[in-house]
């Protein structure tokens, strides 16, 4: 889990507005990387204590066999073998303790960010914004799709686009090109999207009522599977270009997921993918995902994609979207 190394802390995060260019500074949890860092310096001076409670007593029995110039001899020989037990209790209980403050921690950095997934949700659904996290290893395709969905649907439900990489805002450029409004969050040295990072997110972005977010997350298959952004549903995408076994190697990033998107369908042809076996996989670990099997560049398999969102939508909008949505038809699918 990232709280581990530290990486869940918001430090130098930011929003990036894409209509005006203006960076806004993301306060995060420096506090808890304070605290988290306190374990790892906590332990050795547990150690070191009782290192040196182990000194003393050791002195006062090399006092009692006093060898003159083998004193220091005796000494090493007294502390390793007269009381290793001691010194290993010790540093047991040294570590224990620290990987005690560690987990307590890693619990307090997750229950904050439920709370604040928890509003983030109840904002979103007092707007009655449908919000999806794409979530996916780098390079599978997430920004294609956005660009190709948005172009797509063509307005016919408002789209708005959350951004999410450690730098640069390249991804909200080409997001912004479609037309489409959307902010850049960078984590900096963070591997995932966090509740709190999100609510300045949607603060920026102002996404219309009745419209629906789409937040493309870092490219991490593991800590975006832990942290809740409030958002309806994650929404896994795998290229064929990646392991089959992927789903059994990330096993709760495909167990947080409702959908999973098998992108790059084109190149099955030119690429060692058993598509069958991938499916199987990702079922043994959540029977209840649904699988669409696409291709952003060339368009197959989009229809199925747009008829899942508007199953998602249908039930939130006003009448007279459902008209426009079943008029979409993926040209080249």
């Amino acid at each position: 889990m990232c709280t581990t190394c530290g990486c869940s802390n918001g430090a130098g995060a930011t929003v990036t507005d894409m209509a005006t260019g203006k960076a806004y500074a993301i306060g995060g949890h420096e506090h808890h990387v304070h605290e988290h860092q306190a374990p790892g310096q906590h332990a050795p001076g547990h150690a070191e204590h009782s290192h040196g409670h182990d000194h003393e007593h050791d002195h006062g029995h090399d006092h009692d066999h006093d060898h003159g110039h083998d004193h220091d001899h005796d000494h090493a020989h007294s502390h390793d073998h007269d009381h290793p037990h001691d010194y290993a209790h010790d540093h047991t209980r040294a570590h224990l303790h620290a990987r005690t403050h560690t987990v307590t921690l890693e619990q307090e950095v997750l229950a904050k960010n439920n709370r604040l997934a928890e509003r983030n949700r109840g904002w979103l659904e007092s707007r009655n914004i449908l919000a999806l996290n794409l979530v996916s290893s780098p390079g599978a395709g997430k920004t294609t799709l956005l660009e190709r969905t948005i172009r797509d649907l063509n307005g016919a439900i408002a789209i708005s686009v959350v951004e999410g990489d450690q730098e640069t805002t390249f991804d909200a450029e080409r997001i912004r090109a479609t037309g489409c409004k959307s902010v850049q969050v960078n984590t900096g040295t963070g591997c995932h999207l966090e509740a709190e990072m999100l609510a300045h997110a949607l603060k920026q972005l102002d996404p219309p009522m009745d419209s629906v977010v789409m937040v493309e997350n870092v490219g991490n298959l593991v800590c975006p599977a832990l942290f809740d952004l409030g958002e309806h549903a994650k929404v896994v995408v795998l290229s064929v270009t990646e392991g089959v076994d992927k789903p059994l190697k990330y096993p709760h990033m495909f167990r947080a997921s409702s959908l999973m998107i098998l992108n790059k369908i084109d190149l099955l042809p030119y690429v060692d993918f058993d598509v069958d076996r991938c499916v199987d996989y990702a079922r043994s670990v959540n029977s209840g995902i649904e699988v669409l099997q696409v291709s952003a560049t060339s368009g197959k398999g989009l229809d199925e994609w747009y008829a899942w969102l508007r199953a998602k939508l249908l039930p939130r909008l006003r009448s007279g979207v459902e008209g426009e949505l079943d008029a979409i038809h993926v040209v080249g699918g």
